[in-house]
């Protein structure tokens, strides 16, 4: 479940800053995982606005567990948090929090843009304390990235457009490339909808078969929701499709 909400990091524009404001309070997206035949999970995230460090901001949640058959023998539930400052799209205070099968892992991270540093805290370990980390200017962390891009305009978002970019995921920084190489329309329980074909360049060996083993089809309009991914696994293939939608701001146009 780590890895479908890791391909939501990939959407993210590192060069300049933007104003949050296209996210309805309380928007739930929730999306149907599968992996070969099997239906193997869900992945829901929420947005609601609040205040933090006495600044606007939109917190967000990220939740991820397996269901049915693939539960019984691989348990996942996934916790991911982030606070967003409205006004700069940055994160001020990410958490990752999953358990998956035996695997343990809990990270917070305080964010500082004015100095780019961060503080990382493994809560799984105490012991092991806090350290001051360098950071790089404008950086993301795994939601507020998916966020700062639909933040963007529908000018800004286009087919042609390449974008480099550096994300905070876990514990380390990492750098993709976003190649926006089409527009399709798509068809999904709700009905087709025009949408923007993206496919991130990320590393292959252990978790992708290829360099650009994922594809990701999201809305073509000021909304910009992820209504599909595919991504080529080094062991089968996952897909994510949306399978319920609440409270977006601006209404989805279908096609007829």
């Amino acid at each position: 479940m780590k890895k479908i909400l890791s391909f939501f990091a990939v959407f993210t524009f590192l060069l300049s800053y933007a104003q949050i404001d296209n996210i309805a309070d309380g928007e739930s997206i929730t999306f149907r995982i599968h992996y070969g035949i099997l239906n193997a999970g869900t992945a829901n995230l929420t947005a609601k606005k609040t205040t933090y460090m006495g600044a606007p901001h939109l917190y967000v949640k990220g939740t991820g567990q397996t269901t049915g058959a693939v539960k019984a023998f691989f348990k996942v539930e996934d916790l991911y948090e982030s606070f967003i400052n409205t006004d700069t799209g940055l994160p001020s205070f990410y958490v990752r929090n999953v358990r998956e099968g035996s695997y343990r892992q809990h990270f917070e991270t305080v964010f500082n843009h004015d100095n780019h540093t961060l503080i990382l805290t493994d809560k799984k370990t105490p012991a092991n304390g806090s350290k001051v980390l360098k950071s790089i200017k404008g950086v993301q962390d795994m939601l507020s990235c998916f966020y700062y891009l639909r933040s963007k305009g529908t000018g800004e978002l286009k087919v042609g457009t390449v974008i480099n970019m550096n994300v905070w995921i876990d514990d380390e920084m990492f750098p993709f490339q976003l190649k926006v190489t089409g527009n399709e329309d798509l068809k999904t329980k709700f009905g087709t909808i025009n949408c923007l074909k993206i496919i991130p360049s990320v590393k292959s060996g252990r978790v992708f078969k290829e360099k650009e083993g994922v594809t990701m089809w999201v809305t073509n309009d000021a909304n910009h929701i992820p209504m599909l991914l595919k991504a080529e696994l080094a062991v089968g293939s996952l897909k994510a499709s949306i399978d319920d939608l609440k409270n977006v701001k601006y209404p989805l146009k279908y096609l007829k």
